[in-house]
């Protein structure tokens, strides 16, 4: 069983950055996939990255050249870079780890963008 934890949220104004961390517990995150989704107000859960094991990168459209994941297997951390933030970016952010059919999940950490 694996335990994601995030950490980072919060207020920013447009333009703005805030960076988001996630820390697991439970197994080695070595050889899962690590990535970020978020759920807009009203809306579903979408994929915002996924960071595969072996090193490829997947980023929506929506944050591609705005957002970086990054990842720090020793201390079991995913890390989010967030950048030039618009107010459509608002929303719960989860972070989950992925290996073969089991899936985990975070709590959810808050991100507000608004002037």
């Amino acid at each position: 069983q694996v335990r994601l934890v995030e950490s980072g949220g919060g207020l920013a104004q447009p333009g703005g950055s805030l960076n988001l961390s996630c820390t697991a517990s439970g197994d080695d995150i070595t050889p899962y996939a690590m990535g970020w989704y978020r759920q807009p107000p009203g809306k579903e859960r979408e994929l915002v990255v996924l960071s595969w094991p072996a090193g490829s990168i997947n980023y929506a459209d929506s944050v591609n050249g705005r957002f970086t994941i990054s990842r720090d297997n020793m201390k079991s951390t995913v890390y989010m870079q967030m950048g030039n933030l618009r107010p459509d970016d608002t929303a719960v952010y989860y972070c989950h780890a992925i290996l073969v059919r089991n899936g985990y999940w975070g709590a959810g950490t808050r991100v507000t963008v608004s002037s």
